[in-house]
């Protein structure tokens, strides 16, 4: 099977207000996502075509939409909502999404949190 064709959409950032804490709801603070989708662009690439890939320019301001609206409690639904987005282009076959949340309270020093998941059409 060959390697998927890949499109990277890394570090869009939001200051939003997702966490379990009531102090994390009030204050907020930044989040990040990265986005890698797997896709075949042969297409695209064969006609010079932009309708037949993705715009990461229209799915960076989609990804800005979730990650900066309406609060959950974990990382993993927030990631979950992203891949949704993902998945409704209809040339993407699958999708690889990391959250992070380098703002985290964890009471020890730490460069990042993140969670990462990768979900397929079903």
């Amino acid at each position: 099977m060959a390697t998927p064709d890949r499109i990277t959409v890394r570090g869009v950032r939001a200051h939003a207000h997702h966490g379990v804490y009531d102090f994390e709801r009030e204050r907020g603070q930044v989040f990040r996502v990265d986005a890698v989708l797997e896709l075949d662009t042969s297409s695209a690439a064969a006609d010079d075509d932009l309708s037949r890939t993705v715009n990461y320019a229209d799915l960076a301001q989609r990804l800005h939409h979730v990650l900066s609206g309406e609060p959950v409690n974990l990382l993993e639904t927030l990631a979950q909502r992203l891949a949704d987005v993902c998945l409704a282009e209809e040339l993407v076959d699958a999708v690889e999404i990391t959250v992070h949340k380098p703002e985290a309270e964890l009471g020890v020093p730490f460069d990042d949190v993140a969670v990462t998941i990768r979900r397929t059409r079903a």
